[in-house]
Formats: C-alpha cells, sequence, structure tokens
C-alpha cells in the first residue's frame, strides 16, 4: 500500500504500542495484562509497519525472525518453569529471588511471561507476514 498518511502514521504509532506492550507486560502480575496482550500488540505494531511499508520492511523493522522469536520465547517460558521445579520440585512454581531482599518482584513468574510474550509476538507476526505473503503470491503482485 502507498499511503503518505498511513506511513507516516506507522512511523509516530509503532513505538507507542510496541512501549504499551512492555507496560502491560510488566503491569500482569498486578493487575490484568501480562505476556499474551503484550505479545499481540508487539504483532500489532509490526502488522501496521507491513501494512504501511510491505512485509519486508516489517521484517527488517522487527530485526529477527518471527519464529526464532517464537523459540526464544518457548526457552524462556521452559527456563521459568524449570526454576521451580529445580528450587522447590515444582515446575511452574514462583520464585522470587530479589524480592525479600531488595523488594523487586522479579523472578520465575517474570521469566515465564516474558516466554510469552516473545512466543505470542513470533508466532502472530510469523502467521500475519505469511498470509501477506501468500496473498500476494496468488495476487501476482511484488509490493
Amino acid at each position: 500500500m502507498n499511503s503518505l498518511i498511513l506511513t507516516t502514521a506507522t512511523r509516530f504509532l509503532t513505538p507507542l504500542i510496541l512501549a504499551l506492550s512492555v507496560f502491560i507486560l510488566l503491569r500482569g502480575h498486578n493487575e490484568p495484562g501480562g505476556g499474551f496482550i503484550g505479545g499481540l500488540l508487539v504483532a500489532v505494531a509490526f502488522a501496521l509497519v507491513e501494512k504501511a511499508e510491505g512485509v519486508e520492511a516489517a521484517r527488517r523493522a522487527m530485526r529477527i525472525e518471527p519464529l526464532v522469536l517464537a523459540g526464544i520465547g518457548l526457552g524462556c517460558c521452559l527456563a521459568g518453569g524449570y526454576w521451580g521445579g529445580i528450587v522447590h520440585g515444582d515446575f511452574l512454581r514462583g520464585i522470587w529471588p530479589w524480592y525479600e531482599e531488595y523488594g523487586l518482584p522479579v523472578g520465575s513468574i517474570l521469566l515465564f511471561d516474558l516466554g510469552v510474550y516473545l512466543a505470542v509476538a513470533g508466532t502472530v507476526s510469523a502467521i500475519l507476514f505469511g498470509l501477506e505473503e501468500a496473498g500476494h503470491a496468488v495476487a501476482g503482485r511484488d509490493d
């Protein structure tokens, strides 16, 4: 699509949507939100770039292949789950190593949420990019 208005709005909105996604990710422990909703917002931001500038521009803006991002997210989920299993013997048990000493709510649950965030962002982006590329192939277009 060659719309000057959409391209200009995308350059303004994409950083805002990405910042909102990080806020939603970090807010998810105490209020509604978390990794899934934050990951969907990441996918929306790159879908906006894809609609405004094309799939290749969106892939360049993402800087990492979507399925690689999903794989990293899956690894974070497993690491967050096994962390509780190693320390307490229960898979997915919450571990808060820095909470009592420093008051930081950072632990295995945040690692698990980060994994969900990355997995959802990568998977949904891969699906959206693939659908767009398939649509262009069927239509015989190269833009």
